[in-house]
């Protein structure tokens, strides 16, 4: 079975960090087009980071996550990790890990991908 699992998300102070994980099991991240998206209440599922994994590729961040976060991958354990470091209350959300066969340019759109996680909430507090 394919299952995506999200893991790492907690309540945190602004300026902390927190380190989420999306392990995969059933599947290779192997070659795989590795997306994290959050979502606020009140907004649609924003793209964060993406990545290919085992490939020297670009690495996308939204332009508002540029800079503190960092998307990487252990592909001994077919993890894929989101380092997430001065979190600001507006990177508040539910975070999911998706994955894509494709290699299309549009890496934050929700529709490009195949399978997701059940999500992991971020909070984050003043």
């Amino acid at each position: 079975e394919v299952q995506l699992v999200e893991s790492g998300g907690g309540l945190v102070q602004a300026g902390g960090s927190l380190r989420l994980s999306c392990a995969a099991s059933g599947f290779t991240l192997d070659g795989l087009g590795v997306g994290w998206f959050r979502h606020a209440p009140g907004k649609g599922r924003e793209g964060v980071s993406y990545f290919r994994v085992g490939e020297s590729g670009t690495i996308y961040y939204a332009e508002s996550v540029k800079g503190r976060f960092t998307i990487s991958s252990d592909d001994a354990k077919n993890i894929v990790y989101l380092q997430m470091n001065n979190l600001k209350l507006e990177d508040s959300g539910i975070y999911y890990c998706a994955t894509r066969f494709r290699s299309t340019a549009n890496w934050d759109w929700p529709d490009e991908y195949d399978d997701w996680g059940q999500g992991t909430q971020v909070t984050v507090s003043s």
